[in-house]
């Protein structure tokens, strides 16, 4: 999400932006709720207007991104377990369970995941 705010924006955020043109995302269902919350959150701290944010809520549809339909049901224990043995939150476990099982790199700037996805031999982009 960093890519949409002009001051978080990286050449890790911009080279990973520019690959989802070109590939197929495979997001957990928790991932638009996240997109919605941190738009929210970015306009009631005024760091985006309302018109801002329903443009880059309409920029994603360019991409071809797949919302996995397995990642409620995985919640309930496989995620549960891999976020209590990687101390991630389920959230954050929830990408690594995916990453995992569909032998897909991960995107993230996040230590704490970068750090697990390691260790699980799952490729970081």
């Amino acid at each position: 999400m960093a890519w949409c705010f002009e001051d978080e924006g990286n050449i890790f955020t911009d080279n990973i932006l520019s690959q989802m043109v070109d590939v197929k995302v495979i997001v957990p269902t928790i991932w638009p709720l996240e997109v919605a919350n941190v738009l929210l959150l970015a306009e009631r701290k005024k760091r985006v207007s309302s018109i801002q944010s329903a443009s880059f809520m309409d920029a994603l549809t360019v991409f071809s991104i797949t919302v996995d339909p397995s990642t409620s049901h995985r919640a309930m224990h496989t995620i549960l377990r891999l976020a209590e043995k990687t101390k991630l939150t389920i959230y954050d476990a929830a990408y690594l369970e995916l990453a995992f099982r569909e032998q897909i790199p991960l995107a993230t700037l996040d230590k704490d995941l970068i750090s697990a996805a390691k260790s699980m031999n799952i490729s970081l982009l």
